[in-house]
């Protein structure tokens, strides 16, 4: 019992390792900077083209940041297929997309895993100083029936892609987080 509880103390270690507090004014790969009005964690998804922040924890909220993806380079990794599946659509970013086409990009990768999406919104807007598009949708996730709502920002600027997207539970997570990253989305300017 003593060594399960040791190897359980360990991997949550590790788990907590991956997890890193940030404040003030942060950089997203190095080509876009936020500032942050108060203090978020910072999620370790190595393999991943975007950076994962969250208020409450990966699993009740989400903001993501894409900066400079460069043209034919995917905005998701994602696992391998169990054999005999059809593999999902990846999406790839190309710098000529249209508004619709850079949502359409959201929208397949938050289907990817057979989940439900609904684009509720698409209007023009800035994001990090470009012109670009923000996006609201609704995704019914596949495994729970959870319905997260989602709000996103998407600009092509130097033929690379700079966008962000804020995930969570269509309950009181959304409605009391959102806001926060609103704030911290509105402060995003893309660095030459």
């Amino acid at each position: 019992m003593k060594k399960l509880l040791a190897i359980l103390f360990v991997l949550v270690l590790a788990g907590c390792a991956a997890v890193v507090k940030v404040e003030g004014d942060q950089m997203v790969n190095n080509k876009m900077a936020v500032k942050l009005p108060e203090a978020w964690n910072r999620l370790n998804y190595p393999g991943q083209p975007y950076e994962v922040w969250t208020q409450e924890g990966a699993s009740l909220d989400q903001l993501r940041f894409w900066a400079g993806v460069q043209p034919g380079k995917q905005i998701v990794t994602l696992p391998p297929s169990p054999s005999g599946q059809k593999a999902p659509r990846v999406p790839t970013f190309t710098a000529n997309m249209t508004p619709d086409q850079l949502v359409s990009l959201f929208e397949i990768m938050y289907s990817a895993d057979g989940s439900q999406v609904k684009v509720t919104k698409i209007e023009p807007a800035s994001f990090a100083g470009a012109n670009g598009v923000r996006f609201e949708m609704l995704v019914t996730m596949k495994k729970t029936d959870l319905v997260v709502r989602t709000m996103g920002w998407a600009a092509v600027r130097n033929n690379e892609l700079f966008a962000a997207t804020y995930h969570a539970p269509d309950l009181a997570f959304f409605k009391r987080l959102a806001p926060k990253a609103e704030a911290v989305v509105k402060t995003a300017a893309i660095k030459s």
